[in-house]
């Protein structure tokens, strides 16, 4: 709902105080890199970074610098004359980020962006995120790796079973672990989890039970 993909049925929510209805308007104060990654293969990564630049209205010369910056943090200046159906997993995850980052949006929408990265590209991704939010931009990131969410986030929400079980500072989820029966914060995850599922478990039980003639 937030990248306007999904039309909300209910409630609110802004972006830049924009409602998320508003599609056009929210998508200029975004940056979103999914799961699928929107590249084309017949293009080079130069073709497809200027072809996003000029939809995005963004200057050649601005286009083109921010462009090169980032393909040089990411290694990918040597290949980036070379068409994307040539390009591994890697690679493209590397580019989908840099077309992600190309506009500088203030809110980042990251699913998994470190997916398919080798050990390096991933430590560049995180840097660049650490950077990006010690900034003024916000970064909605979703993963099922903790060590990047205990690394990198600062507020945490947990979603099970379509349900947002947890929400706050990691440093609450971090403290658990420090004085529960739990020692790091993957079984502080399994333990909220598993509370809301005998939870979830014992409603749909009761449901079923009122349910029999």
């Amino acid at each position: 709902m937030l990248t306007t993909l999904v039309r909300p049925t209910a409630g609110t929510a802004r972006i830049m105080g924009t409602d998320v209805t508003n599609r056009n308007e929210v998508i200029r104060h975004i940056g979103y890199l999914p799961d699928k990654l929107p590249l084309f293969e017949e293009l080079t990564a130069r073709e497809q970074l200027g072809y996003l630049a000029a939809l995005n209205d963004i200057p050649r010369a601005v286009a083109t610098e921010r462009a090169e910056a980032y393909l040089e943090r990411f290694d990918l200046v040597e290949k980036a004359d070379h068409r994307i159906g040539t390009y591994s997993k890697g690679m493209r995850q590397k580019l989908g980020i840099i077309q992600t980052l190309l506009k500088e949006p203030p809110v980042l929408l990251l699913d998994e962006p470190t997916s398919g990265l080798d050990p390096r590209a991933a430590r560049t991704v995180k840097d660049i995120i650490a950077e990006l939010a010690d900034g003024d931009t916000t970064i909605f990131l979703t993963t099922h790796i903790l060590s990047v969410v205990d690394e990198l986030a600062d507020t945490v929400g947990v979603i099970h079973n379509g349900r947002l079980v947890t929400e706050g500072p990691i440093e609450r989820l971090k403290r658990r672990a420090e004085s529960g029966d739990e020692r790091t914060l993957e079984e502080v995850f399994l333990s909220v989890t598993a509370d809301h599922a005998s939870e979830w478990e014992r409603t749909e039980t009761d449901v079923s039970d009122a349910a029999e003639p």
